[in-house]
């Protein structure tokens, strides 16, 4: 081939590339989050924090309560990250016509591509977003990203991202079974550093967070004992593995890994493979009918209570006055949590085919799914300790690298980071160096600075020195004296 033909080939093929990697960069993009909380209408119709602060601040003034009410808080927040809608100006990837076929010619082009490697990362990102977001079977493409999972892999927390991001309920657990074991064997061992171990814990996380069945309970609870690692790092990752399975199915840990049963707990469960959970009723309907026989038996009671001051409180303080709708709060949820579930079920199916919901309702009923968060399960107490964790954040169509890289604790520096940072705060030090006031620069010092600088060991037997003890008061003065006139002659 002439050097020419070769040339225009080589210009050809960087060509192509270029076109490659922007088409790939533009189904890659992701859309801006438009946040205008304050315009949503979800925020009126979700519970607020004074919702909460009505149910659990009631009544005697506890640690108990206090608790409760702290955790309640969390779980508000939490609900209120999952109720964000993902906002899409203009995501390519969700309007591709056929995206099964569009991943399986891909994954093709993949496997015979011989393109720079960012350029296959890319391609893997692509690949891994369309099978995650469309749901699709690329069952081909996990036994290729298991090649690279090992920690000298270069940009190997972006092949880890691509293999949680293909995961979803509906790709057969025996697939991405050997996934996680890879993970696992190459990644969380302890001949690996902590930083390399807590990326493995993050990965298998994010695996089994859309993926359940795809983790034994064998493995899960050998991970679950890095919660008293040494290495803060892999501890809290380990942690938040636990946390993530005290939601989805407690009876996978060990017993003293569960911690306190709540009612959403008790009724977690994993579902079967393929298994939908169709409900005719709405969970959580059966506040409304508790409510109204409550407030049915008041209207029997002629009780007008009247709030008196005593002759001891008249000395100014403030007095607690509970009001009726707080204690009717309280009362219901001790209803709630006292009735039996399948009661609750038949009184739920009958309110929510009898009427029509309102946004009051609604904010009802989203109260007390929250509750069950926080409450005990009936008959249970609090013998096993919480572990909470902070990063249950909300798991969206597209995962970060942020999900994987997550450090608790910021790594230790190495020695050339350290003495680049100990010589970036020695540039401007010229104030503290000594001022040469000679006035020719190149001359030689003076017989009086030569004996300054000389061993005392050496002029320690010199008339100067063994004189100079014995001098009297008005000598040493006469001597101060005249170092301070020069001095200040120097400095002039």
């Amino acid at each position: 081939m002439m050097p020419k033909q070769l040339m225009s080939l080589q210009r050809h093929a960087s060509a192509a590339t270029k076109i490659l990697a922007a088409g790939l960069k533009f189904f890659l993009a992701k859309d801006e989050d438009e946040k205008n909380e304050s315009d949503s209408e979800s925020e009126t119709e979700a519970p607020s924090a004074r919702d909460l602060m009505v149910r659990y601040s009631t009544g005697k003034k506890t640690s108990k309560n206090k608790k409760k009410l702290e955790k309640a808080m969390k779980v508000l927040k939490k609900h209120k990250k999952k109720k964000k809608a993902e906002v899409f100006n203009f995501s390519a990837i969700h309007l591709i016509h056929d995206p099964q076929d569009f991943s399986e010619k891909l994954l093709k082009q993949l496997e015979d591509s011989k393109e720079r490697f960012e350029v296959k990362i890319m391609m893997m990102e692509l690949i891994s977003r369309l099978v995650g977001i469309h749901e699709l079977f690329l069952f081909n493409f996990y036994p290729f990203i298991q090649r690279f999972l090992q920690p000298h892999q270069r940009e190997v927390t972006k092949i880890l991202l691509c293999a949680a991001q293909a995961s979803h309920q509906l790709v057969p657990p025996e697939i991405i079974e050997p996934v996680i074991m890879t993970i696992a064997n190459n990644f969380v061992t302890d001949r690996n550093s902590g930083e390399v171990m807590t990326v493995g814990i993050n990965a298998i996380k994010e695996v089994t967070a859309r993926c359940p069945l795809a983790i034994n309970e064998d493995l899960l609870q050998d991970l679950a004992q890095y919660k008293t690692h040494k290495d803060k790092n892999v501890m809290m990752a380990a942690r938040g593995l636990i946390q993530l399975f005290r939601s989805l199915n407690p009876q996978m840990l060990h017993k003293k890994d569960r911690g306190r049963p709540t009612e959403a707990s008790t009724e977690a469960k994993i579902k079967d493979y393929g298994e939908l959970e169709a409900k005719d009723y709405i969970p959580g309907a059966e506040v409304l009918e508790v409510e109204e026989e409550n407030k049915e038996g008041e209207e029997d009671e002629d009780g007008w209570e009247s709030a008196s001051i005593s002759d001891d409180d008249e000395d100014g303080e403030w007095v607690d006055v509970h009001h009726s709708s707080d204690e009717d709060t309280g009362e219901v949820a001790e209803k709630l949590q006292n009735m039996p579930v399948e009661e609750r079920k038949a009184k739920a199916a009958a309110v929510s085919g009898s009427r029509l919901l309102t946004q009051d309702d609604f904010k009802k009923i989203r109260l007390v799914q929250m509750a069950k968060e926080v409450n005990a399960a009936p008959g249970k107490g609090q013998k096993r300790k919480n572990v909470d964790s902070d990063d249950e954040g909300d798991r969206g169509e597209l995962l970060t690298l942020r999900n994987i890289e997550k450090l608790h604790k910021k790594p230790k520096a190495d020695k050339e980071t350290r003495l680049a940072t100990a010589m970036a705060g020695r540039t401007d030090r010229k104030e503290f160096v000594k001022k040469r006031t000679k006035l020719n620069p190149h001359a030689s010092t003076s017989n009086k600075e030569k004996r300054r600088k000389k061993n005392f060991m050496m002029m320690r037997h010199s008339q100067n020195v063994r004189t100079k003890g014995k001098r009297s008061f008005r000598e040493k003065q006469l001597a101060l004296r005249d170092a301070l006139l020069k001095k200040r002659k120097q400095h002039k």
